[in-house]
């Protein structure tokens, strides 16, 4: 082999080892624009984006450029960022791909049917609950969560069930690292005790929560568990807290019925 061959192959062997530092670095910045936006729930500026995420001023504009006119961002009156409709199209495509979401929100619209209440199917994003559908009851209660919200575990009753099946160690990690006082100040912010909360309601296969998240406004939720026993999602009914023990009808057992079906039709099954 010639000196010529051996060098090209030495480069090319150190070329493949190298890290792809620029794209890496640019994707990931972009992710965190992304991220930070969805963190804060509202449109921000370019300087507020490069103090949160600890990153040059001139390096943000460049990304946030790029974003806007790819349409993964849109500028607002005044110069402010929100998450562009290139990004709902990519929700869309990927909902429609994912058979849990699909199944849950069918037995949603039964629910919210059968009960009159409001209902939504909750998951999991870190450290947070996020509510993935919505379906609003006949009444006029108002319920602050939409689609997309997201919601501190320890506020919330689905946030409970959603990591009841993670082991003992991960659940307190979990809840030291994100247990936070809610704004009525009711939620509990005990590490050991949410832990603990968390375990039970998933064996109970419920969980009840009243004015912990809203004042006045509580929440009855069941898991929905794979084969494995991991909840992977929740369905619940949310209702003023005057109907948290009505029996007519029956909150806790529609729910638990709900979620059964749900598990049913996706070839799950829950243990009892």
């Amino acid at each position: 082999m010639s000196t010529t061959e051996t060098d090209i192959e030495v480069g090319e062997a150190k070329t493949a080892r190298m890290p792809r530092r620029s794209r890496t670095s640019g994707i990931d910045r972009a992710l965190q624009v992304l991220d930070h936006l969805q963190k804060q729930g509202r449109p921000t500026t370019a300087y507020e984006i490069a103090r949160a995420v600890g990153a040059p001023l001139s390096t943000i504009y460049v990304i946030v450029d790029d974003l806007v006119d790819k349409e993964m961002l849109d500028r607002k009156d005044g110069g402010l960022l929100w998450l562009g409709p290139r990004l709902y199209h990519y929700g869309l495509s990927y909902a429609r791909s994912l058979d849990l979401l699909e199944v849950a929100v069918h037995e949603m619209h039964q629910l919210a049917h059968r009960s009159g209440e409001t209902v939504q199917i909750c998951g999991r994003d870190g450290d947070n609950m996020v509510v993935l559908a919505m379906e609003e009851g006949s009444d006029h209660f108002q319920v602050t969560s939409r689609v997309g919200t997201r919601t501190p575990l320890n506020w919330t009753a689905s946030g409970r069930l959603l990591v009841g099946h993670l082991s003992e160690a991960e659940r307190l990690e979990l809840f030291g690292r994100s247990a936070t006082a809610s704004p009525t100040g009711r939620a509990e912010t005990d590490k050991e005790l949410l832990a603990s909360a968390a375990a039970a309601a998933l064996e109970q296969g419920l969980s009840i929560q009243a004015g912990e998240s809203d004042f006045s406004v509580a929440c009855v939720a069941a898991p929905i568990r794979d084969s494995q026993g991991a909840c992977r999602a929740t369905v619940s009914i949310v209702v003023p807290d005057v109907k948290i023990k009505q029996k007519d009808p029956d909150l806790v057992a529609l729910v638990k019925e709900s979620a059964r079906r749900i598990e049913t039709r996706l070839g799950w099954h829950r243990p009892d």
